[in-house]
């Protein structure tokens, strides 16, 4: 009996087929939207942490406003910071920005970058060629520097920048590294260029050319086992101290916590998207509905004689059930297929590995499933229920 009911289900739709196509279009739409949706935020996102874990995993950002009488923070409060149980390393964020001689032209607004070795050891993949600023660099305040691979095309062209030099504020500076950033996100504190035209320096340099005394920024590293709260509590009460217990005089941000709050926003902004691409979906059960609703009608004959023949209304109830939610399921497999081409496309656009969602398949899927069983619920039970002598002489 089931599979009478499948051939005839199929059968009917079948027969219609540019009205079936255009039934289930909503459906399609539907699916099409929530699965490439769903997959292609979930992709980026994906992307957007690892890069955001790999960079502000088990760091704790400082940002020192100071007050009238103390700016910023001393040589002798990073000691005491690093001194704070769970506290492994800290890297100041000392910037300014420049203009660098080039072949007889001046590049203007260069993002000049202070780093200490501690930087480089924590972001070992930050270097693609030569070497990183060393312990060294910083007692000796030597003359090297680290420049972003779009600073090297532009400075030397299609020559390797390893070894050149570069005058900065009228002193020759010897290029030791290159970086790549493209498509990273940098150390969570480094102000970039918008072109990621960047030069790092000891920090210790920065400072003596800017004339800083002190540092307004600095990123602290957590032992992986260290308690976050804990440490986050012994910077603020080593602040307070020092700052006079004065308001607004600094910024402590756990990047961990940071990260929790920015996965919970991802979240809410998944499920706006998939409520929003589910209105096409009941904009598609409603076409069902119709469809289902003037098939009836026009079969009032079929199911008067089947029904005088002896089929019960249960059996009529699923045979028009089965075709609605056949049309519906039939929407949610091409709208599959079109939202994972779709993603593998974006995937492929944008530069993000692709991510098979199990979460948005099923949620496509088992929404038309679900819209196929509700929105023909009401014609099955209308056919069920006709008197098979009115069917019979409705003809």
């Amino acid at each position: 009996m089931l599979r009478e009911s499948l051939k005839m289900s199929w059968k009917n739709i079948t027969h219609n087929k540019l009205r079936s196509f255009l039934t289930i279009l909503g459906i399609v739409i539907g699916v099409t939207a929530i699965i490439a949706l769903i997959t292609i935020v979930q992709g980026v996102i994906n992307n957007v942490n690892q890069q955001f874990e790999s960079v502000g995993a088990n760091t704790i950002v400082v940002q020192a406003y100071g007050t009238p009488l103390k700016q910023g923070l001393s040589d002798k409060d990073l000691e005491a910071l690093q001194d704070i149980d769970g506290i492994v390393g800290f890297a100041p964020t000392v910037t300014a920005t420049i203009d660098v001689p080039n072949r007889g032209n001046i590049e203007e607004n260069i993002v000049l970058d202070g780093k200490n070795e501690v930087y480089f050891r924590r972001n070992p993949d930050i270097v693609v060629e030569g070497r990183g600023i060393n312990i060294l660099d910083i007692e000796n305040r030597n003359r090297v520097c680290v420049i972003s691979r779009e600073m090297e095309q532009k400075l030397f062209m299609s020559e390797s920048g390893i070894n050149q030099t570069i005058t900065i504020d009228g002193v020759r500076y010897t290029v030791v590294g290159i970086t790549d950033t493209s498509g990273k996100l940098d150390s969570v504190m480094t102000t970039m260029a918008n072109n990621n035209e960047v030069i790092m320096i000891p920090y210790t340099n920065v400072m003596y050319l800017s004339g800083a005394k002190n540092i307004m920024a600095v990123e602290l590293y957590m032992d992986a086992t260290a308690n976050s709260q804990s440490v986050v509590d012994g910077i603020k009460s080593y602040l307070n101290g020092a700052f006079n217990y004065k308001d607004d005089s600094y910024a402590v941000i756990e990047m961990n916590s940071l990260l929790d709050m920015m996965k919970s926003m991802q979240g809410m902004m998944q499920t706006m998207l998939a409520g929003i691409a589910s209105i096409a979906l009941l904009v598609g059960g409603i076409g069902i509905m119709n469809m289902m609703l003037v098939s009836v009608t026009e079969r009032t004959t079929e199911i008067g004689l089947r029904k005088a023949l002896g089929a019960e209304p249960r059996t009529i109830q699923i045979q028009f059930l089965m075709e609605a939610v056949m049309l519906s399921l039939l929407g949610g497999f091409i709208g599959l297929a079109l939202g994972l081409g779709l993603s593998l496309g974006a995937a492929a656009l944008i530069g993000y590995d692709f991510v098979l969602s199990g979460s948005a398949i099923g949620l496509g899927v088992g929404f038309s499933a679900a819209v196929g069983i509700v929105f023909g619920f009401t014609p099955a039970k209308k056919a069920s229920e006709l008197n098979p002598i009115d069917a019979l002489r409705s003809n």
